[in-house]
């Protein structure tokens, strides 16, 4: 029982401490404390707070009854003065106006003029240039313009409209470098009451998902506000910002000089010690929107006054885009696509309601306790249980810390990960019970079923009925071919020992050997971190591309479950083809293995190769789906494979039949496939359309990872559109690499 104990708290301890000193030394969690914070926001959002702001859309019903964007700057004059004239407290714009307007009159008389027009213009022409008329606009409202602070800009940011003081020691990380901008004309931003940056500089650049927001921007010796802060003082009529350092009441946070605050007017908005908030969102049919072409004719279409009026007068009003040719796209927690406008919309109205998210500054020390104190409990119940009671207390701490930190967000805002804390406990619980029961109690069954794991059992019953069939030869048959591969495998290797490594990789092809053995396959060879496997050979198999089908899915759910106990989540490419092969045991006569090769199977490979063009866990042949029924699959694209001229369609094999009869499914599949039709038509503005409406399907279904086969098709679409369809366009994408 002594030896027991000792094997369990030595293994359990030294895992828990790997752990914990990966947490402290680095920042290995960062990113899956990331995702955690954000389902806890996709689980509880922010309640949008109904302050007085409106976000006005120049949504794709504005542009088809005013006309493709960049419009007159008269027309967004006349949007300026009529929002002016219902009441707005401010306008903001999310737009940057950086060229001049090649719509103006004036500019249509000067290439008359070049061209040897006589022309005879009134001494008063200011009215003939729309930048004037904007400028104007501008002038007699309240009205805050945008910047892009960026090192691509040609234009120096102009002087910030207010000043910035500070209460305590101003950090020195706050102040950047020189940086340039795109800038409005000088002549708007001159006009404009404010001028606000409407980057989200975050510090955090793991991905493009917008979770934070830093309020005053420090470079070319000055601080410039964000656009939220320049919006808030121009409303308050308010006449500097003051940054608040951790020495201004006399503390360092953690040591260091740090922000603590930032205020402006009667508002004082705590912040991270970068002077960033975290941004808490709130789901985007909550946010007041109104259409630009109401405002700009607000008798065409109906609209109640009252509704104008009670959604304008003495509101701060934001001027953004969600149409989806004009780029403005945003990724948050919540969703995948939203105009960036209501991002800035969302801070305003968490500071004016103030609602705040917090991870406080001994966020890592309190969830190292915990790991701590949870791992001590289960290593002290881990010799006096069973094997269920030791799983069971795993899995009680696991969702008692999941619990206890939820609270702690959902009562009081605050992050903290639950990460380290149950990896911890897995991390103790795996390598504690593994030491002392699991190998002593499968030693014995793994000799025995040594050459199982090799051969399938069609391959072994075979052998034993016709020992003479140990003999090089082949027969030409119609397979269907499968090859896996791990994601990323050289990359993990890299962090791990060879024992290690090792135990990674069986527990890996465990699973996925089991789930292709149970649905008929032939395992033809493990390549290292990769799987070969086909159907209908040596045993006829009818239905071998149903069986197929049916044992990806299979290894996608065992891969699932994998992941939910390993501390090295494993991502995977699968690709599936049927065609004729040649099938047999190959080799030389000293030594040879039941194997199978000819175009099929290379193509095979190929389409599993294709999986991280698409970011996608598997690619199917149209071959192999054309003799299946009841899964549900959407076509990806037509691709050109290296070393084959006929091009391939491949399809991602999402489910079974119960997601093919989901009623959300069902849309998806019909606006993915008219993306994909208007795609091979070369039509790029209609695919626009279904591309966002698949995207926003497809999240709606969850689980389905189809983001980055959006993205790129927004590449190319995007791409078709600027270059317009080439002559010989036949909709195919040849891949240039294996």
């Amino acid at each position: 029982m002594k030896s027991k104990f000792a094997v369990i708290w030595i293994f359990g301890l030294t895992a828990a401490a790997v752990i914990w000193a990966i947490a402290i030394t680095g920042n290995g969690f960062d990113r899956l404390n990331t995702q955690v914070f954000d389902q806890y926001q996709q689980i509880k959002p922010r309640a949008w707070g109904n302050s007085d702001i409106t976000i006005v859309d120049i949504d794709e019903a504005s542009i088809k009854r005013i006309g493709q964007w960049p419009w007159p700057r008269t027309v967004v004059a006349d949007l300026t003065n009529n929002l002016g004239k219902m009441g707005a407290a401010a306008i903001i714009f999310d737009i940057v106006f950086a060229e001049a307007d090649r719509t103006s009159p004036l500019k249509a008389i000067e290439g008359l003029t070049r061209a040897g027009a006589q022309i005879n213009l009134p001494n008063k022409i200011d009215m003939l240039d729309n930048d004037i008329v904007l400028a104007e606009a501008f002038s007699h409202n309240t009205v805050v313009t945008g910047m892009i602070l960026s090192a691509q800009g040609a234009d120096t940011p102009p002087a910030p409209k207010a000043g910035t003081g500070f209460s305590g020691t101003p950090p020195p990380h706050l102040m950047g470098g020189e940086i340039k901008s795109i800038r409005n004309l000088e002549i708007l931003d001159k006009a404009a009451t404010g001028i606000g940056i409407f980057n989200f500089f975050t510090h955090d650049q793991q991905d493009s998902v917008v979770r934070k927001a830093v309020l005053m921007h420090g470079a070319n010796d000055q601080y410039y506000p964000s656009l939220v802060m320049e919006a808030l003082r121009v409303v308050q009529g308010a006449g500097s910002f003051k940054i608040k350092s951790s020495d201004g009441s006399g503390e360092l946070s953690g040591g260091q000089l740090s922000v603590v605050s930032v205020k402006v007017g009667a508002l004082q908005v705590p912040t991270d010690a970068n002077g960033a908030i975290d941004i808490y969102h709130s789901p985007a049919d909550q946010k007041p929107t109104l259409s630009a072409k109401d405002i700009l004719y607000p008798d065409e279409h109906g609209l109640p006054k009252n509704t104008l009026e009670n959604n304008i007068a003495n509101h701060i009003i934001l001027i953004g885009t969600s149409a989806a040719g004009l780029l403005d796209l945003r990724a948050t927690p919540l969703e995948s696509v939203v105009p960036g406008v209501t991002i800035h919309a969302e801070i305003i109205d968490q500071i004016l309601v103030g609602t705040y998210l917090s991870r406080p500054d001994l966020a890592l020390g309190i969830e190292l306790l915990v790991a701590i104190i949870a791992v001590f409990l289960l290593l002290a119940l881990l010799p006096i249980l069973n094997s269920v009671g030791d799983a069971l207390a795993a899995a009680v701490l696991s969702a008692l810390v999941i619990w206890a930190f939820w609270y702690a967000f959902s009562q009081h805002r605050l992050l903290l990960s639950p990460i380290l804390p149950v990896f911890s406990i897995l991390a103790a619980y795996a390598l504690g019970v593994a030491a002392d029961l699991l190998i002593a109690e499968k030693e014995g069954r793994f000799v025995r079923n040594a050459f199982s794991h090799y051969l399938s059992p069609a391959m072994v019953k075979r052998l034993a009925e016709n020992p003479d069939s140990l003999a090089l030869g082949g027969e030409e048959k119609e397979l269907t071919v499968l090859f896996c591969d791990i994601r990323g495998f050289t990359s993990l290797s890299e962090g791990l020992g060879p024992t290690e490594l090792t135990e990674l990789l069986n527990n890996f092809l465990t699973p996925m050997t089991t789930a292709l053995l149970e649905r008929g396959a032939t395992i033809d060879k493990y390549m290292g971190d990769a799987i070969m496997a086909f159907w209908n050979a040596p045993m006829d198999q009818a239905d071998h591309a149903q069986r197929a089908c049916e044992g990806l899915l299979d290894m996608r759910n065992a891969l699932v479950k994998l992941n939910q106990t390993t501390n090295h989540p494993i991502s995977i490419g699968i690709g599936l083809n049927t065609g004729a092969c040649c099938v047999g045991n190959l080799g030389s006569t000293q030594r040879f293995n039941y194997s199978a090769i000819g175009d099929a199977v290379n193509v095979a490979s190929r389409i599993e190769g294709l999986t991280k063009q698409y970011g996608l866990d598997n690619l199917v042949a149209a071959e192999t789906l054309q003799v299946t029924e009841g899964f549900a699959t959407l076509e990806i694209d037509r691709v050109g494979v290296v070393g084959r001229e006929a091009p391939l369609t491949v399809f991602t094999l999402l489910g079974g039949i119960d997601t093919l009869k989901n009623p959300t499914f069902q849309k998806l599949l019909k606006a993915h496939g008219e993306m994909i039709d208007d795609y091979q038509s070369g039509d790029a503005e209609n695919g626009l359309v279904n591309m966002t409406k698949a995207n926003r399907l497809a999240e709606k279904l969850g689980g389905l990872s189809l983001l980055k086969v959006y993205a790129l098709y927004g590449e190319r679409f995007f791409e078709l559109r600027e270059t317009g369809v080439p002559k010989d366009w036949d909709g195919v994408f040849r891949a240039t690499t294996k």
